[in-house]
């Protein structure tokens, strides 16, 4: 029987973003699923508990618990979703924390600034990604990603981000399953930092928590190139902490 690997993309991001890993990921024995997000309702974009729900539903699909892996939100799902007993592990790549408070009010200030309602949509410019989302790529590179992955992200999820509105996590939880936070040295948009702090918090609990930093790594450590060693690196944690599921 196949394990299960469920990714779960971030904000600005679509599923494609994950098919380099899928193909890693499949070729070690996985059955890799990357669900988007919920659509809208009409006019009104999913919040963070919409799409939570959305996931929790496709993994009580499974005919056995899967491996969660999720980039900036993604992470944040990922611990989410571990926390309520759902997955056999968890590995979570620059993730946004839960209950972020300041830090959290600080990494989105610059999108709660205008207030455009819980119906619309962020657009990332160019120069914002080149600057703190890859700025380890090439400028041709970074035109590419851009073109290619970048898409407008619902303003309501920063806002419930900030505020830490809906994306609670139990931190001394020793039910939980295993968790890797792993963290791009050089991020900007997560950084490094606020990862290891992160991982201080989840050390509460009795449950196994792992944390990695790759240096010379950005945020956009899942498709910059040496994506493969952060790949790599996921497979091999989960084989020597879960096992064959």
């Amino acid at each position: 029987m196949p394990r299960h690997a469920l990714f779960i993309h971030g904000n600005w991001l679509t599923p494609t973003i994950w098919e380099p890993f899928q193909r890693r990921f499949c070729a070690c024995g996985y059955s890799c699923a990357a669900p988007p997000w919920p659509p809208a309702q009409g006019s009104r974009q999913p919040g963070i508990a919409a799409i939570l729900a959305h996931y929790e539903a496709h993994i009580r699909s499974l005919d056995q618990p899967p491996l969660l892996i999720g980039h900036d939100l993604g992470g944040l799902l990922v611990q989410m979703l571990l926390d309520r007993g759902l997955g056999q592990a968890g590995i979570a790549l620059d993730p946004l924390p839960p209950r972020a408070g300041l830090l959290g009010l600080y990494s989105t200030w610059r999108w709660l600034l205008p207030w455009i309602g819980w119906r619309d949509l962020l657009h990332m410019t160019p120069h914002y990604f080149a600057r703190n989302m890859a700025q380890t790529l090439t400028p041709t590179q970074q035109n590419i990603a851009y073109a290619r992955h970048i898409v407008p992200a619902p303003w309501r999820v920063f806002v419930e981000t900030a505020l830490g509105i809906a994306n609670a996590v139990d931190f001394a939880n020793g039910e939980r399953a295993p968790l890797l936070l792993l963290a791009g040295g050089n991020a900007r948009a997560v950084r490094a930092s606020v990862v290891a702090a992160l991982y201080r918090r989840h050390r509460r609990s009795s449950a196994i928590t792992r944390f990695k930093q790759f240096p010379g790594y950005s945020h956009w450590l899942i498709a910059e190139p040496g994506w493969e060693r952060i790949a790599d690196y996921s497979i091999e944690w989960a084989q020597n902490h879960v096992g064959r599921f």
